[in-house]
């Protein structure tokens, strides 16, 4: 099968599903009376308070990113230098935070320094609505892709470069630096785009955390959107975010080039080994310790508080989300229905991920290509940096009549939430492609194989645990979208984080406590589902 032929579906996808909405409504918000309304561009980037709103989103952005490189890096040198025992699942315990939903992470926090939280309990110190929790929320959120994508490299540098330079004179300092800090560069720096990229698009922390003080470009486009049905100034902020986040994924590619560029000139043998002294074992230790108090506490606060009730510890919440909705409830249907809504979007968002970035995988990981690839693999990430707010309301407006009349259909959901499991599914299979050697293919056509009998008898074989593991990444991240989803899913067919935005937005113990236990509820099937990726994951698996 040739590589046109491959991207055809991947291509046809994302026009229909992803270009063709969000060029809907941005369209329909700078037009208006038949005529373009450019100056309407102007006014907006020259309002004061929307210029305080992208200051804030860039700076926010920048802290974010600046503090987990200085939390994080130490970890990924724990995880590519040292061997210790519970080293798979505590990586596994690291991952987590990176696939819960952005709700999830947002109640977390809320549960430990929000009103009535752990600090506000323990010593009256509350954080909400402040910029340290934004901050730090974060760095849990991106601690993992910092330890995963530097960390990997890390693990592959051979060692003895540096023991070399050190034979030759050098200090331990210079020789880290004139030897590892060139190799990790690429490294370190594609992890600080993609947190910078995580975080300028943050949507879901900030809204819970922020309060009205604080909103980014994605908060503000759903306020414009939602609060205000200004489209105009929505169009304009979206258009303004894109170009930021093309320029980063233009970075991003230029230092994954690198990258692939410098594991060529290191051995990639693993060197990891038990800790030898005292400063070895005083990092680790130091490591589990930001471990335990920045990914671990919010998490367990978080399960403590959805069974905190008001006469004492128990399951009077998860009971509570069993009950049928009432006159003055947040929801048509009981609010547990909302796992079962979500699961199943979950399920069907996953199928049409992997097929759809699985065929775009395989057609990236053919030799040559030259600009038309990189485009085509720059489309395909786009989805992690375009707003969600406004795919989600393109979906409205312009899957709304024949013959592309989706709105009151089930599957509108999924095809949004598999926009953004496509991304994860090219980069987990894209690297085990390619490490497939072509001359097995060859060999297979020549004894006569057909394509579809070649990918079934030779790439299946060799990338079936990749693709399980882009099935689960895929699984985990639809589970937990809401930017789109909170625009699309309809209130008798809830989702998971649409239930838990909708509690945390009702006063009341009993919504704040049933928000707490669908947070609980989704955290416990993202993890189980990322322990069974770690189960069968490989050296070869993947960025994430």
């Amino acid at each position: 099968m040739t590589r046109l032929a491959l991207m055809a579906l991947p291509a046809a996808f994302f026009a229909v599903f992803f270009a063709y909405p969000v060029l809907t409504i941005v369209g329909r918000g700078l037009r208006a009376d038949g005529s373009w309304q450019w100056g309407r561009a102007a006014e907006v980037l020259g309002d004061s308070d929307l210029l305080h709103v992208l200051w804030f989103t860039v700076w926010q952005a920048a802290a974010s990113t600046a503090l987990t490189l200085l939390i994080a890096l130490p970890g990924a040198y724990v995880f590519a230098r040292y061997e210790f025992p519970g080293k798979r699942l505590l990586r596994a315990v690291v991952t987590v935070p990176f696939v819960l939903p952005t709700v999830v992470v947002g109640s977390a926090f809320l549960a430990l320094v929000g009103r009535g939280g752990l600090l506000d309990d323990l010593w009256g110190v509350r954080l909400d609505t402040s910029v340290w929790a934004i901050l730090l929320a974060h760095v849990f959120f991106n601690y993992a892709v910092v330890v995963r994508t530097v960390g990997g490299l890390w693990g592959a540098l051979d060692p003895r470069q540096e023991e070399a330079a050190r034979v030759l004179g050098a200090g331990r300092f210079a020789a880290w630096r004139r030897v590892t800090l060139p190799a990790l560069a690429p490294a370190v720096a594609a992890a600080a785009l993609m947190v910078f990229l995580f975080t300028f698009t943050s949507f879901g922390i900030v809204q819970i955390l922020g309060g009205p003080r604080f909103a980014t470009l994605e908060v503000e486009i759903y306020r414009q959107t939602a609060d205000f049905l200004d489209l105009p100034t929505a169009a304009v902020l979206t258009l303004l975010q894109f170009a930021a986040v093309l320029a980063l994924l233009g970075l991003h590619a230029w230092t994954v080039r690198r990258r692939e560029s410098a594991l060529k000139l290191v051995d990639a043998a693993r060197t990891a080994r038990r800790p030898r002294g005292a400063g070895q074992w005083a990092l680790l230790w130091s490591t589990l310790a930001v471990i335990a108090v920045l990914l671990v506490l919010p998490l367990a606060v978080l399960v403590e508080r959805s069974l905190a009730g008001p006469d004492g510890h128990g399951l009077v919440f998860y009971r509570a989300l069993r009950a049928a909705a009432g006159a003055d409830s947040t929801f048509t249907v009981p609010p547990l229905t909302a796992l079962w809504n979500s699961l199943a979007y979950a399920v069907a968002a996953t199928a049409v991920a992997v097929l759809v970035g699985g065929l775009a995988a395989a057609a990236l990981a053919r030799r040559g290509g030259g600009r038309l690839v990189r485009g085509f693999d720059a489309l395909l990430m786009l989805p992690l940096g375009v707003s969600a707010v406004t795919v989600g309301f393109g979906f409205l407006i312009a899957l709304d009549e024949p013959p592309l009349n989706l709105r009151a259909s089930w599957w509108l959901v999924p095809l949004a939430q598999a926009l953004v499991g496509v991304p994860f599914v090219v980069r987990t299979m894209l690297p085990v492609l390619r490490a497939v050697d072509g001359r097995l293919r060859e060999a297979a056509a020549v004894l006569g194989a057909t394509p579809w009998q070649v990918w079934r008898e030779v790439d299946l074989p060799l990338v079936r645990r990749a693709l399980l593991v882009a099935a689960g990444f895929a699984f985990a991240v639809s589970l937990g979208e809401f930017g789109a989803t909170v625009f699309i899913a309809s209130p008798d067919r809830p989702t998971l984080p649409v239930a838990v935005a909708r509690l945390l937005g009702r006063a009341g113990e009993l919504n704040y406590g049933q928000a707490m236990a669908l947070s609980t509820i989704l955290m416990v099937v993202c993890a189980a589902a990322l322990l069974a990726l770690e189960r069968v994951r490989t050296d070869r698996t993947g960025e994430f």
